[in-house]
């Protein structure tokens, strides 16, 4: 059971809901210590006091605001929870908004909320089925770590879940990073989708979706462990500079294919400028046509109009 990071209440309305946060994630990276590579032994990071040069204990140690070069304030723990914010005691529902509506860029880690006994049952099976009922999630503001965050309440397997947000303010815009304008054939478009239907699924499930490096590192540390040499692996290559962007498409297309199976053959798309030549050279045909077909029938309207003209001979 993953230890309570926080306890509290959602408050929603009037009603109150007592729960505990816990965290929705796992860390399965492989750790490591910092060492002395020539005796192998352990370096540590130890806290010193800069006046008294001697290492201070965790309980000696409070925060500082540091107001000017020689001032620094202090603001113990006991402060900053006893503050008169009601986010400081619970998680405040402000508002209910459809999921699409937040954009994904704000959404940080998550932390499951589990009923505080018995009495929490009733009002956090309201809320939940009231979520799920409205087809919302819940923004909401609570204060952890000597800051107010704000947050987004959702439903997962029937519990609910906290994510912590971004404020809008925190993100930056991106506009700079922008490119500059280019233009892209309807065929490069047309292939860029065939490549997203291709590699389109319905779950990440599978193979492709482990962490191979934590499996490397471990491998590496099995082998060290019984003095053998570690598994070698190929070189992967190193991305080159894509030239021709019909060709890359096509050829990651083939690759999806045959990752499933699929015929890879790659069937190449006509090309545009081909097609314009060859629809240049029929709308040219079509007006050296129609330019021999007026010549002949004002070839035709001439002789027909000299017959008519012609003088008719007097009898003797």
């Amino acid at each position: 059971m993953p230890r309570t990071v926080w306890s509290g209440a959602i408050s929603f309305g009037l009603v109150t809901v007592p729960i505990h946060v816990v965290s929705a994630r796992e860390d399965h990276s492989v750790r490591f210590h910092q060492v002395h590579l020539e005796d192998m032994s352990r370096v540590r990071v130890r806290k010193v006091c800069e006046i008294e040069d001697r290492e201070v204990p965790n309980a000696e140690i409070g925060k500082g605001y540091q107001l000017t070069k020689d001032r620094i304030i202090p603001v113990l723990d006991e402060e900053l929870r006893e503050m008169p914010l009601p986010t400081a005691k619970a998680i405040e529902i402000e508002a209910f908004v459809p999921l699409e509506s937040i954009d994904p860029i704000q959404i940080g880690d998550g932390y499951y909320l589990q009923p505080d006994g018995q009495v929490a049952a009733k009002p956090y099976t309201l809320l939940r089925k009231a979520l799920e009922r409205s087809s919302r999630v819940a923004i909401a503001k609570y204060a952890w770590s000597g800051r107010e965050r704000l947050g987004l309440l959702r439903v997962r397997d029937n519990v609910i879940v906290l994510h912590a947000m971004h404020w809008a303010d925190e993100i930056r815009d991106p506009a700079e990073l922008k490119p500059d304008d280019v233009k892209l054939t309807r065929n490069e478009l047309a292939e860029a989708e065939h490549l997203i239907d291709r590699l389109t699924r319905d779950d990440l499930e599978g193979e492709e979706f482990t962490d191979r490096y934590t499996q490397a590192v471990e491998a590496l540390i099995e082998a060290k462990r019984e003095h053998r040499e570690p598994p070698t692996v190929e070189e992967p290559k190193a991305p080159g500079k894509v030239v021709d962007l019909m060709a890359a498409l096509q050829e990651s297309v083939a690759k999806a294919k045959a990752s499933r199976g699929e015929d890879a053959t790659v069937h190449e798309m006509p090309k545009q400028k081909a097609a314009a030549k060859k629809t240049a050279k029929r709308a040219s045909a079509k007006k050296t046509a129609a330019k021999k077909t007026t010549a002949t029938q004002k070839t035709a309207a001439k002789k027909t109009a000299k017959k008519t003209s012609a003088p008719k001979k007097r009898s003797a």
